[in-house]
């Protein structure tokens, strides 16, 4: 009797198993929750972050002398000053001692409006 080399064997074996290509149907179907679960977190985490950045660019470009702004550390304050090529707005948060601090103009969390709109600046 003659037998078969060993790696004969074992590639009879593969090409018995070998199952016919997927359709077009077992594609999508096998692929459809990994591409609804990009989708998702597309519009629930980066489509909101991103407009949320867009709109605080917005109002550090808009920001101008004697807006009254709140930091991101919590500080409230007057713009003295805008140095946007320095990155630097002084901010004035005592008016009866004239104490001024500078902060980094990516600091500046909100606009509150203008002092001398609401008597602050008087």
């Amino acid at each position: 009797m003659q037998s078969m080399p060993p790696f004969t064997h074992a590639v009879s074996l593969f090409a018995a198993d070998a199952a016919p290509p997927p359709s077009g149907l077992e594609l999508l179907v096998n692929y459809l929750p990994m591409v609804m679960i990009v989708a998702v977190a597309w519009l629930l985490l980066y489509r909101p972050e991103r407009e949320r950045a867009r709109r605080q660019q917005e109002l550090l470009a808009a920001l101008k002398k004697n807006d009254r702004v709140v930091t991101t550390a919590g500080i409230y304050g007057t713009v003295a000053n805008v140095d946007r090529e320095g990155d630097r707005v002084l901010l004035r948060v005592d008016e009866a001692g004239n104490v001024k601090i500078a902060v980094t103009l990516s600091s500046v969390a909100k606009v509150l409006g203008d002092a001398g709109g609401d008597g602050g600046d008087g």
